[in-house]
């Protein structure tokens, strides 16, 4: 909220900012920023207390990948980049997480297990997050106004290496298993055979065996 709050008071623009021309409001960005990257130190103990609580089946390559290249990449931000453009991506972060944590949250009380549908709503809203900042972060490659063409470069290709690994953990995580009705069709249809069910050939060559021991 404070994110939204500086970079309007100070007259940012969403197509492209740079990191020194809105004076105080660049101030309170980096301020908001620091947070954020506290914040992703936190995020980072998951890691630690999947590993103290011998949940290796949650320690995955994307969980580790995504908290320890955030915890390391927005050091370099704060230590470079630390307002302007490197806004927009934090913001919609911070509001995901807000859901997420949320979700977390009401997942440790059994009666509310019921009303967690909703789960994979919050990957689909994590990709469109990816998405959106590396359309954000192009823009400003598009149509310059002085801030680092490097750093956005690396930001739209680390958010695209996001979008591929998600898209992944989506597939095998919500990827619908086949009902039984499905396997049921499946198993009939493997058993016609030019139109004729198996049980017919099955009387057919008793018919046929019958006839020819008489």
């Amino acid at each position: 909220f404070q994110l939204i709050l500086a970079t309007w008071e100070g007259g940012y623009n969403l197509q492209c900012q740079n990191l020194h021309s809105a004076g105080e409001a660049d101030i309170r960005v980096a301020k908001v920023l620091w947070w954020y990257y506290f914040s992703k130190v936190i995020e980072f103990m998951d890691t630690i207390f999947f590993v103290l609580r011998k949940k290796s089946s949650q320690i995955t390559f994307l969980h580790v990948y995504h908290h320890a290249t955030m915890f390391n990449i927005w050091w370099c931000v704060l230590n470079w980049i630390p307002c302007g453009q490197s806004f927009f991506g934090p913001t919609l972060n911070s509001f995901i997480h807000v859901l997420m944590y949320s979700y977390y949250g009401l997942s440790v009380i059994p009666s509310m297990h019921k009303y967690l549908w909703w789960k994979k709503y919050l990957t689909q809203a994590q990709l469109i997050q990816f998405l959106l900042t590396i359309v954000h972060t192009l823009s400003a490659a598009v149509k310059p106004c002085g801030f680092p063409f490097g750093c956005l470069m690396f930001q739209s290709s680390y958010m695209t290496t996001l979008v591929i690994l998600f898209i992944n953990f989506y597939i095998k995580t919500y990827r619908k298993a086949p009902s039984r009705t499905a396997i049921k069709e499946t198993l009939v249809t493997i058993e016609i055979k030019n139109g004729f069910h198996q049980d017919y050939f099955a009387a057919a060559n008793g018919f046929l065996n019958n006839k020819k021991v008489q």
